[in-house]
């Protein structure tokens, strides 16, 4: 490992009974570097955060944290959670009811059996961090969501981890302190000077807490990469219609020429340019990607290419902005628009294509 990784998995598999969950995973985090690991329900996220923290047995492959071998089967080599220097906080946040909220704090601290100074100085330094001072004698059922999502929050802090793992933590909590809660971990996190591996369906919440996000699905990493790079420039389909919205028409690859510029042709003829995957080659089958933010409506015809006559399917209002969806043929389309009534429903108007935007990806 070199100086700056923190986190390394290689070639790590776990089953249960017939289902293997985790495939083959390997990657690495770096130290003080927020990664989350983001894909649907069964997809083998939790199963590898839970693998790191010593929760489970690896049947094959290598974890490292710090420089240390934490778990390899094949060198019979397993550290116990309690030993990894790591905090971990769940979805359901796991706050003991009949302790107060400096109790359910300095629980652990006890166990590391610090002394009472020590204790009361970490305690009151987490409290004060994550704005629950005043509340350390109140008991968690008398605390908001978020509240208690900060006690459990706290609790770890006050253990000072060398990694931070995080399961879910907000999805018990309503929209908005859920929407909150995203910018406040991420601000904690970076304050602290952690490393944290945060585990999420939720797209915009990796999004928005991530420095690197890793796609998972069906057990194996689809993609790895910044926030911008996996929502721009999707590795494959999957990833590109589980991050964000996207638009697919089949199409057929044409020609590709420097840069990965391409030109595609749709199934009536119609050719498009567009940027074209690195696996993909002339004469291959492939969809279109297209955000619905990088199209745009008009009434009369703005340019000679990338442009396709659309009927309005309908439309609906969201203040800021305005959604449109069209029809292309046998395709419906989603457009995103500000605020600004272009066309009705039933009306005809031209779809225009950003050729920098538009991606080709294996069919």
């Amino acid at each position: 490992m070199s100086k700056s990784e923190f986190v390394k998995l290689e070639d790590v598999w776990k089953a249960y009974k017939n289902v293997q969950a985790v495939r083959g995973v390997s990657f690495t985090i770096n130290k003080n570097e927020l990664v989350t690991l983001l894909g649907p329900s069964g997809c083998g996220k939790t199963t590898t955060l839970r693998l790191i923290a010593g929760l489970e047995y690896p049947d094959k492959g290598e974890i490292i944290i710090d420089g240390k071998i934490v778990s390899s089967p094949e060198k019979n080599i397993f550290v116990p959670p309690h030993k990894r220097g790591i905090g971990m906080i769940f979805q359901n946040y796991a706050v003991w009811p009949h302790m107060t909220v400096y109790d359910n704090i300095a629980y652990g601290l006890r166990l590391m059996k610090l002394s009472k100074e020590e204790i009361d100085k970490r305690v009151k330094e987490v409290l004060e961090m994550l704005s629950l001072a005043g509340l350390e004698r109140r008991y968690p059922t008398q605390l908001s969501g978020g509240q208690q999502q900060r006690v459990a929050l706290a609790r770890a802090l006050a253990a000072r981890p060398s990694l931070l793992l995080l399961d879910e933590p907000l999805s018990n909590l309503d929209a908005k302190l859920r929407e909150r809660m995203r910018f406040e971990i991420r601000n904690i996190v970076k304050r602290f000077g952690l490393t944290g591996i945060y585990v999420t369906h939720d797209q915009a919440e990796a999004l928005v807490i991530s420095d690197r996000i890793i796609v998972m699905n069906n057990g194996v990493i689809e993609q790895i990469g910044k926030p911008e790079e996996v929502y721009r420039t999707p590795a494959n389909r999957f990833v590109a219609d589980f991050i964000g919205v996207a638009n697919f028409i089949p199409i057929r690859i044409k020609k590709i020429t420097e840069n990965f510029q391409a030109i595609a042709e749709m199934q009536d003829g119609t050719l498009i340019k567009c940027i074209a995957s690195s696996r993909l080659k002339e004469n291959d089958p492939a969809y279109l990607m297209i955000r619905p933010e990088n199209i745009i409506l008009t009434k009369q015809p703005l340019y000679n290419e990338n442009t396709l006559m659309v009927k309005v399917a309908y439309r609906v209002y969201l203040g800021n902005i305005t959604y449109y969806w069209v029809r292309y043929n046998d395709y419906e389309l989603r457009v995103q628009v500000l605020d600004e009534h272009i066309a009705d429903e039933g009306e005809s108007v031209y779809l225009h294509i950003k050729s920098d935007k538009a991606i080709a990806l294996p069919g």
